[in-house]
């Protein structure tokens, strides 16, 4: 995560200082697209220093917030606030930017808010559904994982269940939800391995399920404890081994 604020709170911090009067024809969007006579409607020397005062803030304040979010609060909440933050802030940039528009009226900036508008409506959604917890429901004959990346494991699916104290070496997310302790989706281990992870929360020990294909999956849940589902799952499907 740190690595991640470093990298965008410098990229923000560059962009400020990239772009200037001289090149903005080039390299600033929205303007480097206008006709000549739209240009000259643009207050641009007053604008690129606004533009470079926003991302100098930009850089500085998503680093410090997004640090004591992350290590001083919580790490979902600091996944939350490094996705939707900038969000936000492009969002006071494009607002921002109509004053300095000798004309009243300015079609690109407000069509780039509303597309700015239904990214964060799009991401929010994306944020709810991946934050809320996905639920094991234990049948008589059947496990259910719930959610976007939940499957229906018949007795028969399952090889063996056991508790575990520790994950292996992800490389990378292959196909998932990743935010903070909550990992929902494919990762793929250091030695090739696809898995599947449900964690709605990093609550150890957690449990594996191996299925008669050999496919892994790991699940936690956020306040119910591992040991606990355990021992329900035992007294509802009694014929799996238990590791």
């Amino acid at each position: 995560m740190i690595w991640t604020l470093l990298l965008t709170s410098t990229i923000f911090i560059i962009v400020g200082f990239v772009i200037t009067e001289n090149n903005a024809k080039y390299l600033l969007a929205g303007y480097n697209t206008m006709s000549e006579k739209d240009k000259k409607q643009v207050d641009i020397k007053t604008y690129i220093g606004f533009f470079r005062k926003f991302h100098l803030f930009l850089g500085v304040s998503n680093l410090i917030l997004g640090l004591i979010f992350t290590y001083l609060i919580d790490k979902t909440i600091g996944g939350i606030f490094l996705v939707t933050y900038p969000i936000l802030a492009y969002i006071y940039l494009a607002v921002g930017s109509l004053k300095y528009y000798k004309r009243t009226n300015s079609k690109q900036n407000k069509i780039g808010v509303i597309i700015l508008l239904i990214t964060l409506v799009f991401v929010g959604g994306l944020l709810i559904s991946g934050i809320k917890e996905d639920q094991l429901i234990v049948n008589t004959d059947s496990i259910e994982f719930e959610g976007n990346y939940g499957e229906i494991l018949t007795s028969n699916q399952i090889t063996s269940i056991k508790l575990v104290n520790k994950l292996p070496n992800i490389s990378l997310k292959t196909n998932g939800f990743a935010m903070g302790d909550i990992k929902k989706g494919f990762f793929k281990t250091e030695n090739g391995e696809v898995i599947k992870l449900i964690l709605n929360a990093n609550n150890k020990p957690f449990i594996l399920f191996i299925k008669s294909d050999g496919k892994k999956i790991y699940y936690s849940a956020k306040k119910e404890s591992s040991k606990k589902i355990l021992i329900e799952i035992k007294q509802l499907l009694p014929n799996i081994i238990y590791e």
